[in-house]
């Protein structure tokens, strides 16, 4: 069953602005570490950041840095990943994920179902 939601995907222009979201339906996502991944058709799966349940710090894959930012919303319940300045090479399907880990060490257990971003003029 799939336990976690992503949303906030869609079609932005280069140099553009998303905002995706990650909840969790059955339980309190606030315990986990979360991490952002994202597939493009053909290759394999990439973590792209992670924030860690243990004192909220966070790792960003090098390609992304300076422009991507995850964050947490611990009233919320939901983690965040803001992509600014977005590059065509960023369209994928991004996925978040929960590991009880709490340094994001893994293993994901849980996955949501994806959500498109796809970076086009």
């Amino acid at each position: 069953q799939v336990h976690l939601a992503e949303s906030g995907g869609g079609l932005v222009q280069p140099g553009g602005s998303l905002k995706l979201s990650c909840v969790a339906s059955k339980f309190t996502l606030n315990w986990y570490s979360v991490g952002w991944f994202r597939q493009v058709p053909g290759k394999e799966r990439e973590e792209v950041s992670c924030i860690a349940s243990s004192d909220g710090s966070s790792r960003v894959e090098d390609s992304v840095k300076d422009r991507f930012t995850i964050s947490r919303d611990v009233s919320r319940d939901t983690v965040y990943l803001q992509m600014n300045n977005l590059k065509p090479e960023d369209t994928a399907v991004y996925y978040c994920a929960s590991t009880f880990s709490d340094r994001c060490a893994g293993p994901f257990g849980s996955w949501g179902q994806g959500t498109q971003v796809t970076v086009s003029s």
